[in-house]
């Protein structure tokens, strides 16, 4: 049985469509959506409606950590563009998942990342592909878990969730051969990203469901550049699958 195992694609739909090749199912760990690149500002939504030079200045400020300052520049360049805020990200966001969901081949197991809209998902998720959060499914006979979504920041994304309710997820799906979710445990190695110069926010539950239950793997994305791409812990492999926009190579699971 071969798995190929991809996070973060953020718009990269012609390396998706080649994303399942040599296997016998893809699993998804979340952030289709592309609102922002970092390492290219000419790229995402935020670029589309307010330009190059604001996307540049947007992140230069969060990239800094100015959060607030960050937040008031996206509601001067809302207000300057005078249409309704919602209607434009979700015909922006429909456009990048009408392309992301057509190159998923079948089947496709998904959950959501913290960028992603679930509200959307049912829209366009088509025969062959199994939407999966707070749920497990049997894979070549392995059972695998999927947590979707991420923790509350200062980013304030549209898929970010108390950690209580996350909490709720990883507690949900018990024991499992492969915990997949898009965030990963609260592990320094695991969450520094080492270009970005900053801790993202790994899951306590994650962490404490891994030495708990010691599944074979745990799968994750969303720290584009980690420290650590994979350590264990305990008995449990953790792997960063890697941040499929930028090499459009997927990593493989086989037994």
């Amino acid at each position: 049985m071969r798995v190929n195992v991809i996070s973060d694609v953020h718009g990269n739909a012609e390396a998706l469509v080649k994303a399942g090749n040599g296997a016998d199912a893809l699993i998804c760990l979340g952030d289709l959506v592309l609102f922002l690149d970092y390492a290219d500002h000419s790229r995402g939504i935020f670029p589309d409606l307010f330009g190059v030079e604001n996307a540049h200045l947007i992140v230069e400020l969060r990239t800094a950590r100015r959060f607030d300052e960050a937040r008031a520049l996206g509601r001067r360049l809302w207000a300057e563009l005078d249409i309704d805020r919602d209607t434009a990200i979700e015909s922006a966001v429909r456009r990048q998942y009408a392309a992301m969901f057509a190159a998923f081949p079948s089947p496709t197991y998904a959950t959501y990342g913290n960028v992603d809209i679930p509200a959307l998902w049912p829209e366009f998720a088509r025969p062959g592909t199994t939407v999966l959060d707070g749920e497990r499914v049997e894979i070549g006979g392995r059972v695998f878990g999927f947590v979707g979504g991420g923790l509350r920041t200062p980013m304030r994304t549209p898929y970010e969730i108390s950690d209580e309710e996350y909490a709720a997820k990883v507690e949900a799906i018990g024991e499992v051969d492969v915990l997949c979710s898009h965030i990963p445990p609260d592990v320094p190695e695991l969450t520094y990203d080492t270009v970005a110069r900053r801790f993202e926010r790994g899951s306590r539950a994650l962490l404490s469901a891994i030495r708990r239950t010691r599944p074979r793997y745990a799968l994750f994305g969303h720290v584009h550049q980690p420290l650590a791409r994979r350590m264990r812990v305990g008995a449990t492999e953790c792997v960063n699958v890697g941040h499929f926009a930028a090499t459009g190579r997927p990593w493989t699971l086989e037994w």
